[in-house]
């Protein structure tokens, strides 16, 4: 019998500034499990990994969005507003934003322009028949 059980899926993450980029991910708070040849591993709370790459290609990294769904989409942008990650890399962060497919999320750019939209499921609005 074939096995085709599927154990993870990562996506390769961009990075201009492998450097800055890293204490970017670990200011969010994800864990950087290992790292070699150009290539970090991350993950958040043993969940959620990345792979951080020490490789930038403009186009490709602003046209690049990562979903983190959360628990608490507040409390994870409470907590970024916090520790200013906005000053403190030079990014871009919006407000929560209520989304007409069942979710509060917002936008958080990384230093390389790579969009993150971190958000939290909603109960769907029931429609008016």
């Amino acid at each position: 019998m074939t096995n085709l059980r599927s154990v993870e899926l990562k996506a390769f993450v961009p990075a201009q500034d492998f450097a800055l980029s890293k204490r970017f991910y670990q200011a969010l708070g994800f864990t950087m499990a290992s790292e070699g040849g150009g290539i970090a591993y991350f993950h958040h709370q043993g969940h959620c990994p990345f792979l951080l790459q020490d490789y930038f290609e403009q186009a490709f990294a602003e046209n690049l969005q990562m979903h983190l769904l959360v628990e608490d989409v507040q409390a994870w942008w409470d907590h970024l507003q916090a520790i200013d990650i906005a000053g403190q890399f030079g990014v871009r962060m919006t407000d929560p934003v209520e989304q007409p497919w069942s979710m509060i999320d917002f936008n958080l750019i990384d230093p390389c322009g790579v969009c993150w939209r971190i958000g939290q499921n909603i109960p769907r609005k029931q429609v008016a028949p």
